[in-house]
């Protein structure tokens, strides 16, 4: 069965190592081997990440040399070109990967089992809920 596509934007600095900034912390446990699943899954990683100039380089390079390509580094595409006078900077992306979000960071396994299976969190007045969203045939259920 073929996951369907979607674009990940992925954090650096606390999500894929450990927050040394502006040193390169260590890699977290099974960051590298979860991209690399997910790329071979179909899925295109963006970096997306606070770093710019020697620090970005860095960060690029680390992830380089343990066999993560990103398919574009702080923007929504390869060669966009990024004018803050003429747009804001959302980037354009399905998912995003962060050690900053509501919650904190899960931990490499459970991101992939969230993405793979489809888990979506809904806030009730019990808290959060996790559903996996099944999908539907031609005629609605």
């Amino acid at each position: 069965m073929k996951l369907e596509s979607k674009i990940i934007a992925v954090d650096f600095d606390g999500t894929i190592v450990e927050d040394a900034y502006p040193s390169v912390g260590r890699a977290k446990m099974f960051a590298f081997e979860t991209l690399k699943k997910l790329q071979e899954d179909g899925h295109r990683l963006i970096l997306w990440t606070y770093r710019h100039g020697k620090t970005l380089d860095e960060a690029i390079e680390f992830c380089r040399k343990n066999g993560i390509e990103f398919y574009a580094v702080n923007n929504s595409f390869e060669g966009e070109n990024y004018d803050p006078s003429e747009a804001s900077r959302k980037l354009n992306a399905d998912l995003f990967i962060d050690d900053r979000n509501l919650g904190g960071f899960p931990g490499w396994g459970e991101v992939y089992h969230i993405i793979k299976n489809k888990v979506e969190f809904s806030l009730n007045d019990d808290g959060l809920e996790a559903e996996t969203k099944k999908k539907k045939n031609w005629f609605g259920f």
